[in-house]
């Protein structure tokens, strides 16, 4: 399975290269995408309702300001999504780290800090490991690593 990159603008790029890198670095594929929930929503429904058919198993979401693509994405699939709230605007990512931990019942998005896309590629592979001895293995790996 692979794993969906999504931004709401190309300026998030800078903030969301460490989920890629990550990605890379354990060797699961992933595509990167910029798609607005407010400025392209049809193209968001789109994307996220077709996801598990197109072989995603994880979808990873990162915007700033109050802009929710996380939500907006997890809206229209049952796969796992995870918000990464980037620091944008006066509040340096309070806005967008409270829109994306307060989802409603049922409709759930795994958060992790602002600016934080490299937990967030972990995180996901974490979720793909328990399907794939690979991931859990090179997962394993990498945490024996932090030891030294």
């Amino acid at each position: 399975m692979k794993v969906a990159i999504l931004m709401g603008s190309e300026k998030d790029q800078t903030a969301m290269q460490a989920a890629g890198d990550v990605l890379a670095e354990i060797g699961i594929e992933h595509d990167v995408r910029v798609m607005s929930a407010h400025r392209t929503p049809d193209r968001v429904a789109a994307f996220a309702s077709g996801a598990r058919d197109a072989g995603y198993g994880v979808i990873i979401c990162g915007a700033g300001k109050a802009a929710h693509l996380a939500g907006a994405v997890a809206a229209h699939t049952t796969l796992p999504v995870i918000g990464v709230p980037i620091a944008a605007g006066g509040l340096g990512g309070l806005d967008a780290l409270l829109s994306t931990v307060q989802m409603p019942t049922g409709v759930p998005v795994a958060t992790v800090a602002i600016d934080s896309a490299a937990n967030a590629a972990y995180l996901a592979a974490a979720v793909l490991s328990l399907s794939d001895e690979r991931i859990a293995k090179a997962l394993a790996d990498y945490r024996e690593g932090l030891k030294e």
